[in-house]
């Protein structure tokens, strides 16, 4: 008997729910058109806000790194694999971020799984909007922490969480600055307030509010003015920065506690030198220039307007993240495969990512799409919406 036949259930009831998705192997580089096939295709779901992945500056950068380095570190940070490169990151991190110290990690999955899981303990609560990234929600199930769950963006039951929780050590409010399946902000300011009212710490994971919100793309923090009220900021260097990984930017305190707790950086081989280059390279761009920005908001507010005015329901949109909100499971993936058979490639979400009824294509919108891109994106939308019922 074949030990691994529950596995073979499971994809099956996958299959038969709808939610079964192979992998899709692209034939060239991320971009805003991309070769599938022998197909051109245009890229509607890329976390590539600022359109990073081929800029000139970094993949320089990342040449020079490996000609001077190497390919790898060769270990851990915390034996041989802290190099030069790595240390620069960080600092020129910390001064982008305004903070006092940061620490990058292989990813923004494990960066809060390190966090979340190293520094609470059965003495502390955090506190978590309900729609916040699997990483947080994985990150608190590694802690022996108390927990509580506010639904979204509900800053009355997020208060009354924290009147309750006046027994513990510390209390930590996470949210997410940017909602990574319906785009919306989190109502930071008010969840300051709040958390300064009752002596608990902020922790902001921005994913993908990085390179998006704030000045030259420093994150909600800046977005909002809270700097020095945000304990702990959580960014990501593999979405609108362009390269991989993550990172924590907040106390030196917290750093120094993190490189002796965090068992993700503590296990795990530190970032290749050309990654930390580029990412390096990546903040220098972002610094220099806001046009990438500027073009980003304009196509932003130009498609979903755009979108909207056709009668799609896209949520809470606020940000580059513009959700077609479509229905079952089975539906979504049907309308997905129906965008890409006009050139168009909008990734289907569905439950357990999202409500089993609230199954969604989520399109991206970035800095280099053209408004042509953007035109015949609209143009298929609306032939494929009109099929389905959507409009």
């Amino acid at each position: 008997m074949n030990k691994l036949n529950h596995l073979l259930t499971e994809l099956e009831l996958l299959k038969k729910e709808g939610r079964y998705r192979p992998l899709t192997v692209w034939d060239s580089a991320a971009d805003t058109w991309m070769e599938l096939g022998c197909r051109r295709i245009l890229q509607l779901s890329s976390n590539n806000y600022l359109g990073l992945t081929n800029h000139p500056d970094m993949k320089k950068a990342a040449i020079e790194a490996i000609e001077e380095y190497g390919v790898g570190s060769g270990s851990v940070r915390t034996i041989t694999g802290t190099l030069r490169i790595h240390e620069v990151l960080e600092q020129e991190l910390a001064a982008f971020k305004g903070t006092e110290a940061a620490l990058v990690f292989q990813s923004g999955f494990t960066t809060n799984q390190g966090i979340l899981g190293s520094m609470l303990g059965q003495e502390d609560i955090v506190i978590s909007d309900e729609l916040n990234h699997a990483s947080i929600i994985d990150g608190i199930r590694l802690t022996k922490a108390n927990r509580a769950i506010f639904a979204h963006k509900n800053l009355d039951q997020l208060e009354e969480h924290l009147k309750a929780s006046g027994s513990y050590r510390s209390r930590v409010v996470v949210t997410d600055g940017v909602f990574s399946m319906d785009g919306d902000i989190a109502p930071l300011p008010e969840i300051v307030e709040l958390a300064e009212r009752y002596d608990a710490i902020v922790y902001v994971d921005d994913a993908h509010a990085s390179g998006v919100l704030g000045r030259n793309g420093k994150g909600s923090a800046d977005h909002f003015n809270l700097h020095g009220r945000v304990h702990i900021q959580v960014g990501t260097l593999s979405k609108a920065i362009g390269a991989v990984g993550g990172y924590m930017a907040g106390s030196q305190l917290l750093k120094d506690f993190l490189i002796h707790k965090a068992r993700p950086f503590l296990f795990s081989t530190s970032q290749p030198p050309a990654v930390a280059a580029t990412c390096l390279a990546a903040i220098r761009v972002l610094q220099s220039s806001s046009d990438r920005m500027e073009r980003l908001w304009s196509n932003t507010e130009y498609f979903r307007g755009k979108v909207r005015s056709l009668g799609f329901d896209t949520g809470q949109s606020e940000t580059p993240i513009i959700p077609i909100i479509v229905g079952t499971p089975e539906k979504t993936m049907q309308f997905s495969d129906r965008l890409l058979q006009e050139g168009i490639f909008a990734q289907g979400i569905v439950y357990p990512t999202v409500a089993l009824d609230k199954g969604r294509v989520r399109l991206i919108i970035t800095a280099n799409h053209t408004i042509e891109d953007l035109d015949f994106a609209l143009d298929r939308l609306e032939l494929a919406g009109k099929q389905f019922g959507l409009l």
